[in-house]
C-alpha cells in the first residue's frame, strides 16, 4: 500500500504537462469527505490516505504519495436529486426558500445558479414537491458547499475570548493565575491600574507615620 499524507487544492501550482502524467482516483463524495480512506487509482496501485483530521478532498484536487508521485482526484458520479423551481406553478425565489429550509436541516447541497444538488432522500423530496419545486435523480459528481467557516484541512478556531467590551484595564497585576486563556477584555474606561503603592509594610505592621518613619511627608 501507497501511502499518501499530502493534499494540494485543486493542484494549485503544477505544471499541466505534469498533471497529465499523473495517475487518478475516481471517488464519490461519501470518500471525498473523510481525511482518512483507501482508494485503487488508475495505476492500479493501492493508496492509504491519511489527511489531516477535518479534510475533504475535492474534484480537481492532487494528492502527493510518499514516494512523490501525484494523484488527480475526480469527483464520481453518483446518485443525487436535482432541484429546480417549477416553471408552471412556481418562481425562482421558491428555490431561495427551498436552500433556507434544507440549511436549517443541515442538508449537505451543492448549489447552482439554476438548481439546487443533495443525496437522494424520499423525506426531503415530498417537501421539496410540497413547496411547488421540481424534484428529479439523476447520477452526477456531488459537490457540496464546505460552508462559510470551513478551510480546506483546517478547522482553527482560535478561541481567543476577545470579548471586544473596549474597557482598556491594564492591569498589571501579575496574578499569574496558571490558566492561560488570553482573555483580552479590552474594557475602554481608562482605569490603567498600576498600583506602585511601594508596600514597605511586609504584610505585618502599617505604615508608621512619625519621626523617623523614613517617609517623605511633604
Amino acid at each position: 500500500m501507497l501511502t499518501v499524507d499530502k493534499l494540494i487544492p485543486g493542484g494549485t501550482g503544477l505544471a499541466a504537462p505534469l498533471l497529465a502524467r499523473a495517475a487518478r482516483v475516481e471517488l464519490d463524495w461519501d470518500v471525498r469527505q473523510k481525511s482518512r480512506f483507501d482508494a485503487i487509482d488508475s495505476a492500479g496501485r493501492r493508496l492509504g490516505v491519511f489527511l489531516p483530521r477535518g479534510t475533504s478532498v475535492r474534484g480537481g484536487d492532487v494528492l502527493v504519495a510518499e514516494d512523490g508521485s501525484l494523484v488527480r482526484v475526480q469527483a464520481a458520479a453518483q446518485p443525487v436529486m436535482i432541484v429546480e423551481a417549477d416553471r408552471r406553478h412556481g418562481s425562482p425565489f421558491d428555490l431561495l426558500r427551498a436552500a433556507y429550509h434544507l440549511g436549517n436541516r443541515h442538508v449537505q447541497l451543492e448549489l447552482r445558479p439554476d438548481c439546487l444538488k443533495l443525496e437522494p432522500d424520499h423525506v426531503l423530496a415530498q417537501m421539496l414537491r410540497q413547496m411547488r419545486l421540481s424534484v428529479r435523480e439523476a447520477r452526477e459528481p456531488f459537490e457540496p458547499e464546505s460552508g462559510a467557516y470551513a478551510t480546506q484541512g483546517s478547522h482553527s478556531h482560535s478561541h481567543g475570548h476577545g470579548h471586544g467590551h473596549s474597557h482598556d484595564h491594564d492591569h498589571d497585576h501579575d496574578h499569574d493565575h496558571g490558566h492561560s486563556h488570553s482573555h483580552s477584555h479590552s474594557h475602554s474606561h481608562d482605569h490603567d491600574h498600576d498600583h506602585d503603592h511601594d508596600h514597605d509594610d511586609a504584610r505585618g505592621g502599617g505604615h508608621v507615620h512619625g519621626p523617623g518613619c523614613g517617609h517623605s511627608h511633604a
